[in-house]
């Protein structure tokens, strides 16, 4: 399956600003059965984009806009590749709690671990696992998959219900939210339980006939958790799915803080209007150009598979010289 994806950001300023500085992370990852095959972003006013990979993989264009202005629109264009997802277990082994824990001591984990600025432990979150039975048991994927569902029973989806800086209290609090408030949520309790968990930053392809209740016109968020013999596993708490073919990745980080889809600073005193705007279709073929390059990467890769050991070190080794 093939996705094209426009995402539309634009901030109108009641007075002229100058030196804004903004960074993007809207360009879709590519990795595992997701690959991204074209990507491109336009500024208006225009400006020279740079970009670069935090250590996380995520890319991250940034550019400067030194001029006045009282608008500024973004304009990213990406076109994906998605292959099918192997379909879960419906549990692991006997002693997958003691595999994990040993993963945990063994890895490089503790990032995902820790309190992080919006899944942090707190009275109301423990009050909350206390309330739904969730402790270890089972095990760690069966788990996951019944807290998943939990949340997406316990919560009402409710677009500006909370802001963007949120704590989780407050989702909790009023058990209605938008998709970060129910991935923060999440993630503070499999970290409680001691399972890695990660913020996934991205876009849902929606069809009529899968009743989501997340927007169609913005970006999403779900969780990775870390399960043994599985690795990082998507689920998504605002549908109550597992994150599969229609989730396209473009970040991911400890929760929303790391990952945002644009951050900036400016100079200037006025007031702002944020609009946002998410299109995500799909298509079952690829303009010719696309289609070609595809063949050609395809064809690269089928060479590099085939192609003895002794004669690669050769190339790499002539490749240095």
């Amino acid at each position: 399956m093939y996705y094209r994806i426009r995402h539309l950001t634009r901030f109108a300023y009641s007075d002229p600003v100058y030196e804004s500085l903004m960074e993007l992370r809207m360009h879709p990852r590519t990795e595992g059965n997701q690959r991204c095959l074209d990507y491109k972003v336009i500024v208006t006013p225009k400006a020279q984009i740079h970009s670069y990979r935090d250590h996380l993989g995520n890319s991250i264009h940034h550019f400067g806009i030194p001029g006045p202005h009282r608008n500024l629109q973004i304009t990213a264009e990406s076109v994906v590749e998605m292959k099918p997802f192997p379909e879960l277990p419906h549990f692991l082994a006997p002693d997958a709690w003691a595999a994990l824990d040993r993963d945990v001591e063994d890895g490089d984990f503790w990032p995902k671990l820790l309190p992080s600025t919006y899944a942090k432990p707190s009275e109301m979150l423990a009050a909350f696992m206390k309330e739904l039975g969730i402790e270890r048991r089972d095990d760690p994927l069966m788990l996951v998959r019944e807290i998943n569902t939990q949340l997406f029973n316990s919560f009402e989806y409710v677009p500006q219900s909370t802001r963007v800086d949120s704590p989780i209290d407050e989702a909790l609090e009023l058990r209605k939210g938008v998709c970060q408030d129910m991935a923060h949520v999440m993630i503070a309790v499999l970290r409680q339980l001691g399972i890695p968990a990660r913020y996934v930053s991205g876009y849902l392809f929606h069809r009529a006939e899968d009743r989501d209740r997340s927007s169609d016109g913005a970006s999403h968020a779900w969780v990775e958790a870390y399960l043994p013999t599985l690795g990082w596993t998507g689920f998504d708490p605002t549908n109550d799915l597992i994150a599969g073919e229609r989730h396209i990745r473009t970040a991911i980080g400890r929760d929303y803080a790391d990952v945002p889809p644009t951050r900036g600073v400016l100079k200037g005193k006025a007031d702002s209007k944020l609009t946002v705007a998410v299109g995500v279709n799909s298509c079952e073929e690829l303009p010719p150009e696309l289609a070609e390059m595809v063949t050609e990467w395809d064809a690269e890769v089928e060479r590099d598979l085939n192609t003895p050991e002794d004669l690669l070190r050769q190339q790499e080794q002539m490749q240095q010289q």
